[in-house]
């Protein structure tokens, strides 16, 4: 039998955070630093489950991989490349096709649950 996987940053069964900071050539402004504490591996190492948490600032994205986010607490400005921007808030939920190039621009600290699905690889 399987027991559920309950998705924490602390205490007893929260995984050690990872943290991270953007490639200098993608940084556009501000620190941008992250945490994530991923919960769950599957698939063949193609799908990551978990959360993660981003300060203030910019950054150049391109997304190769399917992503699901919830907005546990925060604001961002996503901005794609042809200039259409979505404002996302606490209590959102959303979806980032593989594809997706633009910016991510952190306005207040996020904090989000994930779900992403890596492209199969080429063989």
């Amino acid at each position: 039998m399987a027991d559920i996987l309950v998705m924490k940053t602390k205490g007893k069964g929260a995984p050690k955070p990872d943290r991270g900071k953007p490639d200098e050539a993608k940084l556009v402004k501000g620190k941008y630093r992250t945490k994530t504490w991923n919960h769950f591996t599957g698939e063949d190492d193609r799908l990551y489950c978990g959360i993660w948490e981003s300060t203030p600032g910019k950054v150049k994205v391109a997304y190769e991989e399917w992503e699901f986010c919830h907005f546990i607490e925060g604001k961002a400005i996503l901005t794609n490349a042809e200039g259409k921007s979505w404002t996302l808030r606490k209590g959102d939920a959303f979806i980032i096709p593989a594809g997706f190039t633009g910016t991510w621009e952190t306005v207040k600290t996020v904090r989000k649950h994930y779900v992403i699905l890596m492209p199969k690889p080429v063989a």
